[in-house]
């Protein structure tokens, strides 16, 4: 059985109270097209298949309770304070179900040992995590998250209801959609034209790291705390899902969780 294969962030990796990992396709059970570790159950995937490379994903980071977000490419940031999860919100590995899934593009958290999950196939997972707070956000940005500012909201959140300060928190971008294929020929009426000057000269190709990293800068988040893993999903097909390649396909994960103070 080949074994699951995961990124991580160089600046987050030795920070203390946080594991974390962005999956790649390697090491799953499902076959072609989604082959590898899909863990995405509403692409066309078998169930059993899901919920195997589900287990296998949470077991590479010893992670017995993850919420899995019903991504809708919105702006709402679910909140789970800590003694207050809700058990049906939760992902039972048994029956491969949650009961009441969530409906929100970001959560944020300050309970130790609960995996937040985050399932991409071009979109941006961003781990936000405060080491001062010991409060952790996993956030999917698409275009449309992008032309919400999800990631500035989750960051305003994040210090409203949690005390965080901007300056301490790390971010990590992970592998998207990069410069060099994010093509949007209706950009005029899909993107803002704050949007516009990110677009490469000659073509209509938008650079979607930098606006997040701007985003996040303009929060208050430091440079030196903000890293893009640079590792674009289209023109890596052994390591990551696409939809923009490949359409039927899966989906991978960035999972971030905080160990026990």
């Amino acid at each position: 059985m080949a074994a699951v294969e995961s990124l991580v962030f160089d600046h987050m990796e030795g920070l203390p109270g946080l594991s974390h990992a962005v999956f790649t396709r390697r090491g799953g059970v499902s076959p072609p097209p989604r082959e590898g570790l899909n863990v995405g159950l509403g692409c066309g995937d078998a169930p059993e298949h899901v919920i195997e490379n589900r287990r296998r994903m949470l077991e590479h980071l010893d992670i017995s309770r993850a919420v899995f977000l019903s991504q809708v490419h919105g702006g709402d940031i679910h909140i789970i304070r800590r003694g207050q999860v809700n058990s049906d919100e939760l992902w039972n590995p048994e029956t491969g179900v949650t009961k009441t899934p969530v409906k929100a593009d970001g959560v944020i958290t300050d309970e130790p040992g609960l995996g937040i999950v985050i399932q991409v196939a071009d979109c941006q997972a961003v781990i936000l995590y405060d080491p001062v707070c010991h409060v952790v956000a996993n956030v999917h940005s698409g275009w449309r998250g992008s032309v919400a500012d999800i990631l500035g909201r989750c960051v305003g959140q994040m210090i409203e209801e949690f005390g965080c300060r901007p300056e301490t928190i790390q971010a990590g971008i992970a592998p998207s959609l990069g410069p060099c294929c994010a093509e949007f020929v209706n950009f005029r009426q899909e993107l803002p034209q704050a949007f516009w000057p990110y677009k490469s000269s000659g073509s209509p190709r938008f650079d979607f790291w930098t606006i997040s990293k701007d985003q996040l800068l303009g929060k208050g988040l430091k440079k030196e705390h903000i890293e893009t893993m640079g590792l674009c999903t289209v023109c890596h097909p052994d390591l990551f899902f696409s939809y923009r390649r490949e359409k039927n396909t899966g989906r991978f994960a960035a999972v971030a969780v905080l160990e026990n103070a």
